[in-house]
């Protein structure tokens, strides 16, 4: 605003008299008049907060709070936020923070995460005050929301100095912007210190976790950049691991939440997928195998406990990096001999790697050979239930090696269904911990893979309830289990029809050839999808999308997104699933997560905007994050299938609103819906078509019609004319509002293709009464057409009575296009019609409604003796004189 003013200043010297510039400037100073006087207000309120907050003497509760809250909104705002900075907020915010009292800690947290969202020399500022090592110890503290907390501050000082700033800063603020590298690493080094240090809380060390799945990896594949996630691999990867290995309830271990050792997976897995080359893979299984090796060798029976829970935690996370360190020598044996430990802590242990190991088909089958007994002793004779149930989960495991396939049956004729029932007892059992019940889900999610125990689950609606009561708990790692559960209940995997051919050949090759369980089939599959509805299970998945816990992948996200689809794939089902939320929650799950789970959740909603009315599906600003999703449905890697839903649904959409088509225009979707207008496919066609017609009420898409070189409106002109109904209808809709809308379209329709009028006369002859109005109000659209050939018009679509001389006898009529000619008995020639080329004879190209004759011929003493018009020439034989 200072520059504003010395720029107007200037002008008013050297245009002293300007009215403008002295209005302008007037306004200008009134305008920082305001402005004063609310710094001015806003200094003293921030000044009398702080001395609120920080006089001990102070014994007002309420005031105290008021003041917190105050300073905290105050700091949201631009202004208010560098008046706090510039008042040597952060030197008394930083007293707050020492004061180690929880409720003065956060306000001071959330003030600071005003301070530095979306500035980057602000937050720059703060961390080199504050310091790095104390933001880690508020991290570390006790106290879960103070924790909390400071996870959030971090979280945003992470965004701000890694995508700098959200707003245009010039000149003194500009200049005081660093290289912000060395300060992400500082802070990312003491979070990774905090994992391994003894004071740190078990909620700490689980937001610190967090923050580095966050803010390490890549956002997406197509950042070359992944020199932060090497770096945190070199130095970090060991004290990761520290809290992957700890075993819960060992001397000296960390303390840790039921949720590290997930989360301890979920970012190894992150880092693991972050990696580009063979030879950073390499390194990363070898600080793997070095570090379990550390364990297992040289530290007796706790060094390999130790040593199998760093497995067990690899193998949830980057399972390449877990098998590799599986087949080291010695450690599945010691996973085998510790099963039948008489130590609880061991089995547990133990049991679960076990589970965790049998992920592949090759080993499973070893297990079962090896195992299966082991297993079948602990789960009858152990006394403790949680380690009961995981033995049961390994055996639902093993018992399901055999996938989808219903001739692959790894146990004898009903033993799957005996576990299934045990796995559903536990499940219902709320006399047992959270915790345990969820092995529960575990074992039910491989067990379904058998169509009778789908079958037997969905029937159990006591069993589904508290599944679903499980997915709305606080334990979060359950996420997975209760997603692939319902994903085989629904049958919403990827399955591929086999090839007649290959089939053959396998047969005769006497190959093993997978069988589909007759309860599989598509009568039995809507059955069960109808029944999870009926027992909720859309809310369930609408608070499992809610979550922010690493539990929830981006494969975790793909099943969910699977599961929507196959809930709506009946139109009359669609209703019920946007009632409980589900059009609510799919939209998060179409913008973030694999490509896959995007297209599925995006189809999803495609689904739903096509039967559903989409202002009342996405009530509010909601419609508009729906145009996204559905533009990327039209991609050309997408399915036939993807690419025509996704142009119905935006279809609906642009029938809507202006603003609405706005955003489709903004998304870029109008060249990809063109490009579907020239499709093979007459479906796929149609609706792109359809889409165009929509969207034609848009200014922008008006003008593209009427760009030179652009064949866009001819193919419309020549759509209207096709046999198929449904696209001439969509095509004629489309011109008829083209020309009501845009009249300038009139004058080009007759230019850009000489069957225009064939088209428009044969829509004028249709039985369709639609059709017959769209061509109706093609013709009533085109004044300056009418104007010029408003007869011939007249002449040509109806029939007509024409006046010739009375005393001509006609010998001779031929018919162009749309011309006539008449030859009669003197040798004369009579032409009328259009004359756009010149076919009548007259030395011009102007149309005529009355025959005239040809003097040209006359003059010359031509007899014609007979003629033959051509579509758009005239041809006679004459005799001369």
């Amino acid at each position: 605003m200072d520059q504003a003013v010395s720029d107007l200043q200037r002008c008013l010297s050297l245009e002293p008299r300007n009215k403008a510039f002295q209005e302008a400037l007037r306004a200008l100073g009134s305008s920082m008049h305001e402005k004063m006087k609310a710094m001015s207000c806003t200094d003293s309120k921030v000044e009398q907060m702080f001395q609120i907050l920080l006089d001990l003497e102070e014994k007002d509760a309420d005031k105290k709070q008021k003041a917190a809250q105050n300073l905290i909104v105050l700091a949201r705002e631009e202004a208010g936020a560098e008046k706090i900075f510039q008042s040597d907020g952060v030197r008394l915010l930083m007293q707050l923070l020492d004061t180690a009292k929880a409720d003065l800690m956060l306000a001071a947290l959330r003030t600071l995460v005003g301070l530095c969202s979306g500035h980057r020399s602000r937050t720059a500022a703060i961390l080199a005050e504050l310091g790095a090592p104390r933001l880690a110890a508020v991290l570390g503290v006790e106290h879960e929301q103070v924790s909390l907390a400071a996870c959030n501050l971090l979280h945003v000082m992470f965004d701000s100095l890694k995508e700098g700033l959200q707003k245009d800063f010039r000149g003194k603020e500009d200049a005081v912007v660093l290289d912000s590298s060395k300060d992400l690493k500082l802070l990312i080094k003491h979070l990774l210190e905090l994992l391994v240090l003894d004071g740190a809380s078990a909620h700490g060390r689980d937001n610190a976790l967090n923050l580095l799945i966050k803010v390490v990896p890549r956002k997406s594949p197509k950042e070359t950049n992944n020199s932060l996630s090497l770096w945190v691999i070199d130095q970090g990867l060991k004290k990761i691991l520290e809290v992957g290995s700890t075993v819960c309830g060992s001397s000296g271990s960390l303390p840790v939440t039921e949720n590290s050792r997930m989360s301890t997976s979920v970012l190894l897995s992150k880092l693991y997928e972050d990696l580009k080359c063979d030879a950073e893979r390499e390194n990363f299984h070898r600080l793997c195998e070095d570090y379990v090796r550390s364990w297992f060798e040289g530290h007796e029976l706790p060094g390999k406990l130790r040593a199998i829970q760093t497995v067990s935690c690899l193998l949830q996370g980057p399972s390449d990096a877990g098998n590799r360190v599986l087949e080291l020598e010695g450690i599945m044996d010691s996973v085998l001999s510790l099963c039948a430990s008489v130590c609880e802590a061991h089995q547990l242990v133990a049991v679960e790697a076990l589970i965790h190991a049998a992920d592949k088909a090759k080993r499973a089958s070893f297990i079962t050979a090896n195992g299966v007994n082991l297993l079948k002793e602990i789960y009858k004779h152990s006394e403790r239930d949680s380690i009961r149930i995981r033995a049961l989960v390994g055996l639902c495991k093993l018992g399901s090696a055999g996938g989808t396939d219903f001739s692959m049956k790894q146990f004898a004729e009903g033993s799957t269904m005996k576990l299934a029932k045990q796995c559903r007892k536990w499940l219902c059992n709320e006399a047992i911990d959270a915790g345990t019940r969820r092995w529960a889900v575990e074992g039910l999610a491989y067990l379904t893979f058998d169509a009778d125990v789908k079958e037997e689950f969905v029937e159990d609606k006591a069993a589904m309830q508290a599944m679903f009561q499980l997915a709305k708990s606080e334990d979060r790692s359950v996420l997975y289990a209760v997603a692939s559960t319902l994903v085989n209940c629904t049958n919403s995997y990827d399955h591929e029809e086999p090839d007649p051919q290959m089939l053959e050949l396998a047969k005769y090759a006497k190959q093993h050839i997978p069988e589909q369980h007759p309860k599989d089939k598509p009568e039995f599959v809507k059955r069960r999808v109808r029944k999870l509805l009926t027992a909720g299970v859309v809310s369930a998945l609408a608070c499992m999308v809610k979550s922010e816990n690493p539990a929830l992948t981006s494969s975790c996200r793909e099943l969910i997104s699977r599961v929507f689809l196959a809930l709506v794939e009946e139109a009359e089902d669609r209703g019920g699933v946007v009632a409980q939320g589900g059009g609510k929650a799919l939209i998060p799950l179409s913008l973030e997560g694999t490509e896959v789970g995007q297209t599925k959740a995006a189809q999803a909603l495609a689904k739903i905007t096509i039967t559903s009315n989409p202002e009342m599906a996405f009530p509010g600003e909601r419609i508009y994050e729906v145009v996204r999703p559905l533009v990327s449905l039209l991609h050309l890697q997408r399915t036939g299938l993807e690419n025509f839903e996704g142009l119905m649904a935006l279809t609906n959409l642009a029938g809507i609103s202006e603003r609405l088509r706005q955003k489709i225009l903004k998304e870029r979707a109008v060249p990809m819906i063109e490009g579907y207008m020239f499709e093979e496919h007459e479906l796929i066609r149609l609706a792109a078509t359809e889409c165009m017609c929509n969207m034609a009420m848009s200014k922008e898409v008006q003008e593209m019609f009427l760009a030179e070189g652009s064949d866009r409106l001819k193919l419309m002109v020549l759509y209207s004319g096709e046999e198929d109904e449904k696209l001439r209808r969509a095509a004629s809709g489309t011109l008829a509002m083209l020309t009501t809308l845009h009249p300038p379209i009139c004058k080009r329709i007759p230019q850009v293709t000489v069957h225009w009028l064939e088209i428009l006369q044969a829509l004028l002859l249709s039985a369709s009464a639609e059709l017959q109005h769209r061509s109706t109000k093609l013709l009533l659209c085109q004044e300056q057409l009418a104007a010029q050939d408003a007869a011939f018009i007249s002449i040509q679509a109806f029939p007509a009575l024409l006046d010739l001389p009375q005393d001509l006898e006609v010998s001779a009529v031929s018919c162009g296009s749309r011309h006539t000619a008449v030859v009669t008995r003197g040798g004369e020639l009579y032409t009328w019609g259009w004359g756009k080329y010149g076919q009548l004879g007259h030395g011009n190209n102007v149309s005529s409604d009355q025959a005239r004759r040809v003097e040209h011929l006359v003059a010359e003493g031509l007899r014609v003796e007979e003629v033959v018009c051509g579509p758009w020439t005239t041809y006679v034989r004459v005799r001369e004189p």
